[in-house]
Order: structure tokens, then sequence, then C-alpha cells
């Protein structure tokens, strides 16, 4: 069958992308198990035959775990979470949302619920939009004082990512923010006991944070973005209503949507969990980001189909509500997906460039500090990123670029990067993406620094299919300086 059949006939979709992560490799670790498609093992490639020849060789990763959220979808299902707190026997709860939310009707919703079911609660306002070290601990500091037995994030990512790390640190009520942290950047440390039960509300049709364990914000004294990590962080409930993304203005929209094609790309095309390294040593410290599987393929799959068709329509018109509902759920279904598979460099290189932007203010966002905005930051490396990586896998880059408006029917293997590539450039350019990573300031100049900033992002930077160091991010920085 060929890889177009494949991504339109969904009856038959979910047989072949479990067949998609094979390997014709006869070791123990893969043998029988992902059918009979060809994998060319990377660098260093966790699986070769070599690091299995010595006994000692700790034995290579074998297994993934799918984790997610509970999710809740329908118009109007937020007017139930005080039923779900009562239910829950919750007696303090804490609600996180934005100083813009704050105002608007999903936030509303929320606390008359609360108020029918006989709910006590507090609400903190002062969410910042692209979190920061220092908004996170104030938001814990908020939690700690309120001891709250539940939490709620009616918001975007900012928010339930704001919620989460409020969650965490209140349950470990001594720790320091960076004991969490992924490392290098902070210590790493695993979750170990059960956090408080958090519903997660968002407005926007983007992060997929009602979905996973991560928490993301910006490390100041570093010049990074970087972030939490742990399944124990993801929400009990995730309740996607599509009448709380009613309210997004047309570049939040964009910006959102863009994540959800980033978090589909990346998390499609990421290593397969087999090849990330050694198996753990216990359960407990096995990432959330595994790798890709065939779970989360389909998952990924799925979301990118939806979001190349829905996001360009949902940016279009505000008044496309099937458009906003379809982008709703390609957000959850992305963030099942890259939740559990993980994402790579398109996000790696954002962390830098967001991190360490200085003058750049997106239109309608927040304009109280430079911002640029998580998806525009991660998509406009997307089509360099394509090229550098379309030797690996490159059947599922042309399956990708397929789906994005290219005519692969006479395609070469070979050519599979610049042909993501050139179809990404054109989907971005549709769309009204700034022109590269010149568009927010940023020359060639500017490259060292922002490969500082990018280098410790071990977390995302360890699932690409090719590795990278130095030099292989200047160059897709380079790259993207300008794409149209």
């Amino acid at each position: 069958m060929s890889s177009s059949s494949r991504l339109r006939h969904s009856a038959k979709s979910v047989g072949n992308l479990m067949r998609m992560v094979g390997s014709s490799c006869t070791c123990p670790a893969h043998s029988g198990r992902h059918g009979a498609t060809h994998h060319v093992h990377s660098p260093g490639c966790a699986t070769s035959h070599t690091r299995h020849a010595s006994a000692a060789t700790p034995r290579p990763e074998y297994a993934f775990e799918m984790a997610t959220s509970t999710v809740r979808v329908g118009t109007g299902a937020t007017r139930e979470i005080g039923m779900d707190l009562a239910n829950l026997r919750a007696k303090r709860v804490m609600v996180f949302t934005d100083p813009n939310i704050a105002k608007l009707a999903p936030l509303k919703t929320v606390v008359e619920s609360l108020e029918r079911s006989n709910v006590a609660h507090s609400v903190f306002k002062d969410v910042r939009v692209e979190p920061s070290d220092s908004s996170f601990q104030m938001a814990i500091d908020a939690a700690r004082r309120y001891n709250p037995d539940a939490i709620v994030a009616v918001g975007g990512g900012s928010t339930m990512d704001t919620a989460k790390a409020a969650n965490l640190y209140t349950v470990f009520r001594d720790a320091e923010l960076l004991d969490f942290v992924n490392a290098p950047l902070g210590k790493g440390r695993a979750v170990d006991r059960p956090l408080l039960p958090l519903i997660a509300v968002p407005t926007t049709a983007g992060t997929g944070s009602e979905c996973t364990g991560s928490a993301i914000f910006d490390l100041k004294a570093k010049g990074a973005k970087t972030g939490i990590a742990d399944r124990a962080l993801k929400p009990l409930l995730g309740i996607i209503d599509p009448l709380n993304t009613r309210t997004m203005p047309q570049q939040v929209r964009l910006a959102s949507g863009l994540d959800v094609l980033c978090h589909a790309i990346e998390s499609y095309t990421a290593i397969p969990y087999y090849q990330r390294g050694p198996a753990p040593a216990n359960p407990l410290l096995r990432p959330a980001y595994q790798g890709s599987n065939p779970i989360s393929d389909i998952w990924s799959a799925r979301a990118l189909r939806m979001v190349a068709r829905a996001l360009p329509q949902s940016v279009a018109s505000a008044d496309n509500l099937q458009a906003h509902e379809d982008m709703t759920l390609a957000a959850a279904y992305a963030g099942i997906g890259f939740g559990n598979g993980g994402v790579h460099l398109m996000h790696g290189c954002s962390y830098g460039i967001s991190g360490l932007n200085k003058k750049y203010f997106h239109p309608e966002y927040p304009q109280d500090h430079p911002l640029c905005p998580h998806g525009i930051s991660v998509a406009v490396t997307s089509p360099a990123v394509a090229e550098f990586t379309g030797s690996l896998f490159p059947e599922r880059h042309l399956e990708i670029a397929e789906v994005l408006g290219a005519d692969i029917t006479n395609a070469k293997r070979e050519d599979a990067g610049a042909i993501l590539a050139d179809a990404l450039r054109a989907f971005l350019h549709r769309l009204g993406v700034p022109d590269g990573i010149s568009a927010f300031g940023y020359g060639s100049s500017d490259i060292d620094a922002l490969v500082e900033s990018i280098l410790p992002q071990h977390r995302v930077l360890k699932l690409s299919p090719r590795q990278v160091g130095a030099e292989q991010i200047a160059a897709i920085l380079e790259r993207s300086l300008k794409n149209y």
C-alpha cells in the first residue's frame, strides 16, 4: 500500500502505522515486534549489534508506556466541573488563570459551577503568558499559602503548565524550583508520590497540555526555556469544551495551531523508543518522552491530518466553529502523541529562540513584555529541521509532505527532507507566519548565543532521528534566518 493510501484510508491506518516503526534487525530487542519495515541505524544507535556484544552493557530499552489524562469532550462540558470536584470531595480548590481569561466566559463558567456545587475556592489570576521561573514561583508561593486539596487550570498552555508546577511544589513543600527541572539545567528529581487532583480546562487549541505531564517555563538566569516532565504532572481530567476556544484572537489561533502541527511532526519522526538508550533500572525513571512508538504514532498521524485541513480554516475565519472544534481535538490527539513519544529539534530550537528574545512583541498577545509565542518559535525552524532529519525515516517525511499538499508520486527517498521542507515553507507562508528567526531580530551574529541556549535541552535533542551538536544546530538556525 502506498503512503498516500495509508493516510487516506482510516480503516487500514492503525495496522499500517503500527508497522511503520519496524526494524529488520533480528536482535532480541527488535525481532518479531514491528514487522519488516527496514530501519537504518543512526550513529550511536543504542540498538546497534556491537552494543549487544558486551554482556556488561545495560539492556537496551525494550518497553514503552502510554500515559494520558482522562478527557471529556463536549460543548458545554465545563459546566460539570463543580460536580467533578464535589465528587472528589474537594474542600479547598485553587483555580489558576491569566488576567485576560479572568475577564471572559470560560472562567465565569467554572466559578459558577463551583458555586452551584458549594465547592470553596480561590482564584489566582496572575499567570504569565509564556511563564518564567519567577512567575512559576509566584504561583507556587500562592498555592502553598492557600494549601488546596485540588487544582483547576482555566487557560492556555501557560496556565496549565503553571498549575502543574503549583501542584507539584505544593505537595513537595520543601523542594526548590530546580529540584524537579529537567537536567542538566535542573536536578531532574523523579516525582515519587501522588499529586493533588488537577482538572485542566483549555481555552486554546494547541499545547495539548491537558493531556501531558510537561510544564515549560523561561529560566531567565540561563536565557533558555526548560521545564519539568513527569507523568505524575498530567491532569486527572481535561475538559475539552469548544465553547472555551471561541474567544481566541486570530494570532492565538495561529500560534497554538502551529504548536499542534509541530507536535505531530516531531513525535512521528522522533527516534524509536527502543533506540533511546538503555532501559531504566527502575520503571519510575522511564522518561515521559520515550521516542516514537506504535501507539503514539496513531495519535500523531491523525492529528497531522486534522491540523493540515483545519488550521488554515480556523485562522481564516473566527466564525468557522467546525474548524475550531476540530483544532481542539487535534491538539488533544497530538498531546497524547507527543506526551508519550516526545518532540525533538523544532521544539529544542524554539526554547532558545523564545528564551533569548529581548525585543520582539507578537500582535494580539500581551504587550507588557517581549514575547515570541511558543508555536511561532517552534514553526520557524521546521523547514530547516525537516531538511536535516529527512535522511532518517524518509518514508515518514514524505507522508507528512503529502498531507501538507506536496505531490510525492515520483519522489525519491533521498529528497524526502527537501520535499517536506518546501511543503512546510508553503504552508507557513500561506498562514502568514513571520519569515524566519530574523523576523524576531536575530542575525548571524546571534547564532552562537542561540546554540549555547539550545544545547542543554537534552530531554528533546536526544530524540532527534539524527544526532546533533553545536555545528548542526548552528546550521539549522542559519537556514532558518529566512524561510521564504
